[in-house]
């Protein structure tokens, strides 16, 4: 049920995000506000097919599947696509890369890339092969992190980034948040931007275990962790939730998104 394609940004970030599937999993679960507000934009519903790019371990999937749709997944981790196939067993799910899809030209009524396709080498390239898997005027729905001052996560981004592999020489991507931004790499890859919108929702941890484990999940970032050794990191990260602490003892995040739907 997996290919593999061309070598691209995919053969980077596989191993990183399957790191801690599970943890990363239950992490996933949290977002439905963000796969939800999506379903209400986007019409999906029996006899279409839907493809998410980045699919992670199938949350968005199982709802376009509930509704009727039958549903393909592409993503970089076997380890998260395991999980997915266990969450949506009829799902048609691949390895592979956003810059290369494994399918045929105008095969999808819907594509949905959620905090994806910016991890493409070339997201204009990526945004592109999700218009040519998609049939004419189908919507491509881009989503993208918000405005950082409504960004709990932002402290704790701070806090690791210096331990990030080439921390300090990196050139700083694009602001995807503001206004026209995506608007115009969309069009760039040839889309037809329709409508854009924000939706805020949080992440909770009823403890400072459960936030280590879904936040180390991200990105790799548990291998950061295990690699500078000595608690330093996860320590780094607990001093940066401090004001999002709950009476409780847990941590409440909240978060921003921001989506762009064009049309193919």
């Amino acid at each position: 049920m997996s290919t593999t394609s061309r070598p691209g940004s995919a053969e980077r970030w596989g191993p990183l995000w399957g790191a801690r599937p599970a943890d990363w999993a239950g992490n996933e679960e949290q977002q439905l506000p963000t796969y939800e507000e999506a379903l209400r934009h986007v019409d999906i519903g029996t006899g279409q097919c839907v493809l998410e790019v980045g699919c992670g371990s199938g949350v968005f999937l199982r709802l376009a599947a509930d509704r009727g749709a039958t549903v393909f997944g592409l993503d970089a981790s076997e380890a998260l696509l395991a999980i997915a196939r266990r969450r949506v067993p009829d799902a048609d799910l691949r390895v592979g890369d956003l810059q290369f899809l494994p399918y045929e030209d105008d095969l999808f009524d819907v594509v949905a890339g959620f905090n994806s396709f910016f991890f493409a080498d070339d997201m204009v390239t990526a945004l592109r092969e999700a218009g040519r898997v998609a049939k004419p005027g189908a919507p491509i729905v881009i989503q993208v992190w918000g405005r950082p001052e409504r960004c709990d996560l932002e402290a704790m981004k701070a806090a690791v980034t210096p331990f990030l592999p080439g921390a300090g020489t990196e050139r700083k991507p694009p602001d995807f948040w503001r206004p026209g931004v995506l608007e115009e790499l969309a069009a760039e890859a040839g889309l037809e931007p329709q409508t854009a919108f924000d939706v805020a929702w949080a992440y909770e941890y009823h403890d400072e275990d459960a936030a280590l484990r879904g936040l180390l999940a991200a990105g790799g970032l548990a291998l950061i962790a295990e690699s500078v050794g000595g608690g330093v990191v996860e320590s780094a990260i607990v001093a940066s939730l401090a004001p999002y602490r709950t009476p409780s003892g847990g941590y409440r995040l909240e978060n921003e998104f921001h989506f762009v739907i064009a049309s193919a």
